[in-house]
């Protein structure tokens, strides 16, 4: 396999944007990452094209990437459509990353976007329910109101059960809250950026005891994208050194029995990589609730099972901590437009890499992990998918 560098990024800021489509979203992300390369269109090969949620949101369905893509220089080129839940960025990515690294292609694009926001909020979660096997989610949803995210009451669930396992407190899930939109404060890109008070997290609208409306992932629009190329490639280029030095990407065990797909994929990515836990100096994860970034740390092996709370309180994971954990505001406060989410953890690393992270920087950032988990599926998620990036071989 060949080495590969992210040789260009870029995205839109998150939010919503009601009278914007994927097209204009996807547009933007791509002409700015294109610009960061310095990569002609008519030089990538492949193109692969996230976006989760359009056929139940927008009613376009079986050909996303080339309807959003149409009026770009990509097409004429195969581009392929991922639809893998949250992880449909990272999936994009993943497949990227192969084709550059299996000597297919001298230059690939992962690109994803997504358009959340209606008119009827009542859309958008019908359009999250769909991530849950649907014979389950009859089941969940005789349980939720009208207009009620199903998947915040399977994030509650897990949320009560590490509290009676850890010890962790509603204060704890407020930290993560405060954490998040301190360095969101930081990124011109993110959705939210206002700081909030412990006070405000646990006094907003309760959403699914014990998440509060702060507590939860916002529904966002927005796109994201990165150019993949080899190593050869980058040397003509002049690209600046970001590896990717392991993707790997998991399916739940049957009925989502353990261990989780995201410490399946996190031993997979660190396996591949030969670096470890205490390697990673930065990360990304899935943060689509608050409990659910600290419970990822003990998964991804930042902590033993029960003490990531620890990591919290003493500050570690902040921005300025020894190992910021979504140092760009994460999905509670960037927003989580779900296909673009992937791509957008793997852009905040590789400006983290090329020591271009500004206020929120990681000072001697060497190498970095992107998580991300998709869907439902029995206790846990669908899948997950881990990236490993350094700026050395």
């Amino acid at each position: 396999m060949r080495q590969v560098v992210v040789a260009g990024i870029g995205q839109t800021v998150f939010g919503k944007f009601l009278h914007r489509g994927v097209r204009s979203l996807a547009e933007e992300a791509l002409s700015t990452a294109i610009a960061d390369s310095g990569i002609g269109y008519d030089e990538i090969g492949v193109t692969y094209f996230a976006n989760a949620l359009s056929g139940l949101v927008t009613g376009q369905e079986t050909i996303r990437g080339q309807v959003a893509l149409r009026n770009t220089g990509v097409m004429g080129r195969p581009i392929i459509n991922i639809d893998n839940a949250c992880a449909s960025g990272s999936t994009a990515f993943h497949l990227a990353w192969l084709s550059v690294a299996s000597g297919q292609t001298d230059v690939a694009l992962a690109i994803g976007a997504e358009k959340l926001t209606h008119e009827d909020k009542s859309v958008t979660f019908g359009a999250f329910a769909s991530g849950v096997d649907v014979e389950e989610r009859a089941r969940l949803q005789t349980k939720a109101p009208q207009g009620h995210s199903v998947f915040m009451d399977i994030y509650a669930e897990r949320a009560r059960r590490y509290m009676e396992f850890s010890g962790a407190t509603l204060k704890d899930f407020a930290l993560v809250c405060i954490k998040s939109r301190k360095a969101a404060s930081m990124n011109e890109w993110a959705q939210f950026r206002a700081p909030v008070t412990v006070d405000e997290v646990l006094g907003s609208r309760m959403i699914s005891a014990p998440l509060t409306l702060n507590m939860c992932s916002p529904i966002a629009d927005g796109a994201a994208a990165a150019i993949l190329v080899s190593e050869e490639f980058a040397q003509r280029i002049k690209a600046p050194r970001v590896y990717v030095r392991a993707s790997s990407l998991v399916s739940a065990n049957k009925d989502g029995l353990g261990p989780t797909c995201a410490e399946r994929a996190a031993k997979a990515a660190y396996d591949t990589a030969g670096l470890g836990p205490e390697d990673i100096h930065v990360a990304e994860v899935h943060d689509a609730s608050a409990p659910a970034e600290i419970m990822l740390y003990e998964r991804l092996g930042f902590a033993a099972p029960g003490k990531g709370v620890s990591l919290l309180r003493a500050g570690d994971t902040s921005v300025g901590g020894r190992r910021p954990v979504n140092p760009g505001g994460g999905l509670l406060s960037r927003g989580h437009p779900v296909g673009a989410t992937g791509i957008a953890q793997i852009i905040e690393l590789t400006t983290h890499l090329r020591g271009t992270a500004g206020a929120r920087q990681r000072a001697g950032a060497t190498a970095a992990l992107a998580e991300c988990s998709g869907g439902q599926l029995g206790a846990d998620s669908a899948l997950a998918a881990v990236t490993i990036l350094t700026n050395f071989k």
